[in-house]
């Protein structure tokens, strides 16, 4: 079996960033990438507040950068994913893709979230057929059409507006009777003149036929029930962290995000946690980010003594 001292688990700005710091200080850290290498930023478009990028950066081009630096730095990253996790002793032990097995004498978990779903069985039904939890994915086949966008934090916002840009229409179905996003997102949607908001509303059904969704059905506050008719439904309500893999080991909160303490370290020694799935709170790419860095140099620290 294979052996090194940190594998990093996960290929998004906290796993990059991991790898070469931990690079940097000798570690000759392993990252696996997983299903979605650059993680959730992959898929947005413009990255507007990451530092030292005044016009924005495209974000597929910024999680690339960060590969190659990490590549260039010394980093071992290698495709495929961790499917199991054997953390009773070290060295830990782990299951690539259901096969090989690698042991490593520090783990760092940066496996980021997954996309919230309403769980409605029409939006299973027309899921890959008009229901998507990534607009700039799947935008581009809704050009001069109607969508509507679940939600009403920034990650919303964003999705409308850029959906605004190539649609006819954009609904944004939002449950509350006001926007959680910030100022600046609120303001960039009521600028946008082909957005409509529909406050206090729920989606009760998503409609469609055997090409696809056709239109969705809504529930208001009051109890006034009415249907829009839209081609494409998109999700951006949320993510849950993957976790379930480590929580047999580590503590999560009642959410499922891994639980750090004195920088990234988890409940059980010798595995840390950055990114996604360990921040219910911020979770932007610079403090992703960060959080990779802090999880390098405490690996740092923990082989040391």
């Amino acid at each position: 079996m294979e052996k090194v001292r940190c594998l990093i688990i996960g290929g998004g700005p906290a796993g990059y960033t991991a790898g070469i710091y931990a690079s940097r200080a000798g570690l000759s850290p392993v990252i696996f990438e997983g299903t979605v290498p650059g993680g959730q930023l992959t898929t947005t478009t413009v990255v507007e507040n990451f530092p030292g990028f005044p016009e924005g950066v495209d974000a597929n081009m910024l999680m690339a950068d960060m590969r190659s630096q990490a590549v260039r730095l010394g980093v071992d990253i290698r495709k495929g994913s961790i499917t199991d996790a054997d953390f009773s002793a070290r060295p830990f032990s782990l299951t690539i893709d259901g096969g090989e097995r690698i042991s490593a004498d520090a783990v760092i978990v940066a496996t980021g979230a997954t996309a919230k779903y309403l769980g409605l069985p029409s939006e299973q039904k027309f899921k890959g057929l008009g229901v998507s939890a990534c607009a700039t994915c799947d935008g581009f086949f809704y050009r001069k059409k109607v969508v509507a966008v679940v939600g009403g934090g920034d990650t919303a916002c964003e999705e409308a507006s850029y959906l605004a840009s190539l649609c006819r229409k954009v609904y944004m179905i939002v449950r509350r009777d006001v926007l959680r996003a910030s100022e600046a997102m609120q303001e960039r949607v009521r600028a946008t003149e082909n957005i409509e908001i529909l406050f206090n509303c729920n989606t009760q059904e998503v409609l469609g036929d055997s090409s696809g969704v056709t239109g969705a059905r809504l529930q208001r506050k009051d109890g006034e029930v009415f249907d829009i008719d839209i081609d494409g439904f998109f999700l951006a309500i949320g993510h849950h962290p993957n976790s379930d893999l480590f929580s047999r080991w580590l503590e999560t909160d009642a959410n499922g995000y891994i639980v750090t303490h004195d920088g990234q370290k988890t409940s059980l020694e010798g595995v840390f946690a950055a990114g996604d799935v360990q921040d219910p709170h911020y979770r932007q790419a610079i403090t992703a980010a960060a959080s990779g860095c802090r999880a390098a140099l405490d690996v740092k620290n923990f082989l040391d003594k």
